[in-house]
C-alpha cells in the first residue's frame, strides 16, 4: 500500500492510499443522518473521512458502505460522530465552502489523478470528462474518467457533480441526476 498525505491550499488534508479498499480488520466508524439531498452517511478511519454517501434510504447506504469496505470492522457511531456529521452536512448544503476536513482517499493512481483534477474545478464551474482526461495527460480515456467519477466514495468532497458531457449537458451521477442538478444550482447561485 502506498500512503501519502497532502495538504491542499484549500485547507483540506488528503491522505492518499493506492488501494481500493481498507485493510483486514481496519476500524471504520460511521454515522447516518439526513440533509436536504436525502439520507447521508459519513465514515471515518484514523486517517480521515473515507466515505460520504448520499441516497434515499439509510439501509441501502449502510449496505453500500459494507460492500465497499468488506474486510473492515464497521462500527455505527452516530453519537460519537455528531460534530463530523454536522460538518459533512454543511459541505453538502454549501459545496463551495473550503472546510478544514481531513480525508482518507482510497483508489488507484489513475483514480487519484482524476479525483485531484476534479477537486481543481472551481465551484460554479464544470468540466467535461474529456477535459479531465486531457488535464491528467490521458486524452483518450474520457470513459475511464467517467468510471473513476462513478467510483468516488466522497460525495461533494470530490465534486464529481461538476463533471459533465463534452456538449455541456449533464451526465449521470453516482448519487442521482436530481442531486447533481441541485448541487450545481447551489454553486451557480453562489457564484
Amino acid at each position: 500500500m502506498t500512503f501519502t498525505e497532502t495538504r491542499e491550499r484549500t485547507g483540506v488534508t488528503v491522505a492518499l492510499r493506492n488501494e481500493p479498499i481498507s485493510g483486514v480488520g481496519e476500524l471504520i466508524r460511521f454515522a447516518i443522518g439526513e440533509c436536504s439531498l436525502g439520507s447521508i452517511i459519513a465514515a471515518v478511519t484514523e486517517k480521515g473521512i473515507c466515505a460520504i454517501l448520499l441516497g434515499d434510504n439509510p439501509s441501502i447506504l449502510r449496505r453500500e458502505l459494507r460492500e465497499h469496505f468488506k474486510v473492515a470492522r464497521l462500527v455505527d457511531s452516530d453519537r460519537d460522530l455528531g460534530p463530523l456529521m454536522a460538518e459533512v452536512a454543511r459541505l453538502v448544503e454549501s459545496p463551495w465552502l473550503n472546510l478544514d476536513l481531513t480525508f482518507d482517499l482510497r483508489g488507484t493512481s489513475f483514480e487519484q489523478r482524476v479525483w485531484q483534477a476534479v477537486r481543481e474545478i472551481p465551484s460554479g464551474s464544470t468540466a467535461s470528462y474529456t477535459d479531465i482526461a486531457e488535464r491528467i495527460g490521458e486524452p483518450k480515456k474520457a470513459f475511464s474518467v467517467a468510471e473513476a467519477c462513478a467510483s468516488n466514495m466522497l460525495a461533494v468532497a470530490i465534486p464529481c457533480h461538476r463533471v459533465v458531457r463534452k456538449s455541456g449537458a449533464l451526465a449521470g451521477y453516482r448519487w442521482g441526476f436530481k442531486r447533481k442538478r441541485a448541487l450545481l444550482a447551489r454553486e451557480a447561485a453562489q457564484s
